[in-house]
């Protein structure tokens, strides 16, 4: 019976080693490998990954993105959609869906990989990085900014290489200690698709490559700049980045490490606490006259504006001043500040001809931009009429969208335009 079974079982293990050797020599494309794949041994990576908006980029799941992606171009569930004001492919999907762009292709639900977003494969394979402007001037943006290779790249690979010496030379201990216990265990990295948990694994060959997976490379075929067809620029990280003259890369603070691994949930502007740690903020208010000199202090951490990013993201300032019952005896602006406290709106203004607001498709010329620049230290200040005041409060909120796309974008859930206070500050008032 026991040999029944064992027979069976190496039978079965024949079978699927043969079934992997003949995938090996009809494998898909690389970009066509989900990250589904990944997560059988890179488990926590892949948790964090997956709850990264690198994962939710695409139009079907990121709900900002996707109502700008149907205005432009049309739905994400579609084949041969184009760009409606070029009549081309739509640039959208080089950053937000780039294994689709690979293969031309617009209809995101019809492979794991394309609705995967910027998924492993998608960072993995870039081998080097070209710039986003190509030899004709043109922009070359996201995936198209990089050489791409047909191996995995890392930021150290698989150094195994002087245990294989060893082993080959008839070293009496085989190479002992030189390897590791990991470098006995399957891996489909060393070239040949393997067998684990009873899956087949394809062949994902590794190469190591820290000069770009290490560096700010790895981003800035995203995240550098991106104009619309007017030429307004709209993202322009990278260059508020240059302008900073920082040499503390992007994964330095996007992507530390944490138990040994880098955080490949990659917060940014649509992580509450990381736009919080971004900023120093304070409130002081000394007596002038009959009124209360009120500085708000201001100061961006970060080598690129704050905000940064898409252009409609900004942050406001409220400072309210309370009597011993609590209630309001003044503030900087009622709701909004925008019109009635300008200065305490930090927000990159993009409009048309006229000067008038316009969405980022549309904008022909760039506006105000009163955002916070790199390492950037602001003073606001406020006289307050001291009679009565017990407490001054300061607040700063950010918000994923200007207030007028707020109400345009109704249908949007209320966390992607309700704002969000990533500040506060209070001083009590002595009693003359």
């Amino acid at each position: 019976m026991l040999r029944s079974l064992f027979t069976h079982a190496i039978a079965a293990s024949a079978l699927l080693l043969a079934t992997a050797s003949t995938l090996a020599d009809e494998a898909e494309p690389i970009h066509h490998v989900s990250s589904e794949v990944c997560s059988n041994c890179h488990q926590e990576i892949y948790r964090q990954w997956k709850g990264s908006m690198h994962a939710n980029s695409t139009a079907l799941k990121d709900p900002i993105h996707g109502t700008f992606y149907e205005m432009v171009a049309g739905s994400p569930t579609e084949e041969g959609v184009l760009h409606k004001a070029s009549g081309k492919y739509p640039i959208c999907l080089q950053c937000h869906a780039p294994n689709a762009a690979l293969d031309k292709r617009t209809k995101l639900d019809a492979k794991v990989a394309y609705n995967e977003g910027v998924n492993c494969i998608a960072c993995h394979t870039m081998k080097q990085y070209k710039g986003i402007k190509g030899e004709d001037g043109k922009l070359q943006l996201g995936i198209q900014a990089y050489e791409l290779s047909d191996k995995l790249q890392a930021p150290i690979g698989i150094n195994n290489g002087v245990n294989q010496l060893a082993a080959a030379s008839g070293d009496l201990f085989g190479g002992a200690g030189l390897g590791g216990s990991s470098s006995q265990k399957p891996n489909p990295h060393l070239g040949e698709p393997i067998i684990f948990d009873g899956q087949i694994i394809p062949a994902l060959p590794m190469e190591a490559n820290p000069r770009l997976i290490k560096s700010s490379d790895a981003c800035m075929g995203c995240h550098d700049q991106r104009d619309n067809p007017h030429g307004v620029p709209l993202c322009q990280t990278g260059n508020e980045y240059r302008d900073s003259l920082s040499n503390v890369n992007c994964l330095s603070c996007h992507m530390p490490i944490a138990n040994g691994i880098a955080d490949h949930s990659m917060g940014g502007g649509h992580d509450p606490a990381m736009v919080r740690r971004a900023l120093i903020f304070d409130v002081n208010a000394e007596p002038n006259g009959d009124n209360l000199k009120t500085t708000v202090y201001l100061k961006n951490q970060l080598p690129h504006a704050l905000p940064t990013g898409a252009p409609f993201r900004n942050i406001y300032i409220k400072l309210t001043a309370y009597n011993d019952q609590g209630e309001v005896v003044w503030q900087n602006a009622e709701g909004h500040p925008a019109k009635s406290d300008p200065q305490a709106y930090l927000s990159y203004a993009i409009t048309d001809d006229e000067g008038m607001p316009a969405p980022p498709p549309m904008a022909t010329k760039v506006g105000d931009d009163t955002r916070l620049r790199p390492h950037e230290e602001r003073e606001l200040v406020y006289e307050i009429p001291a009679e009565g005041v017990a407490l001054v409060r300061g607040e700063v909120f950010y918000n994923l969208l200007w207030p007028g796309l707020v109400k345009k974008f109704s249908h949007l859930p209320t966390e992607l335009t309700d704002p969000v206070m990533i500040a506060e500050y209070e001083q009590t008032i002595a009693a003359n």
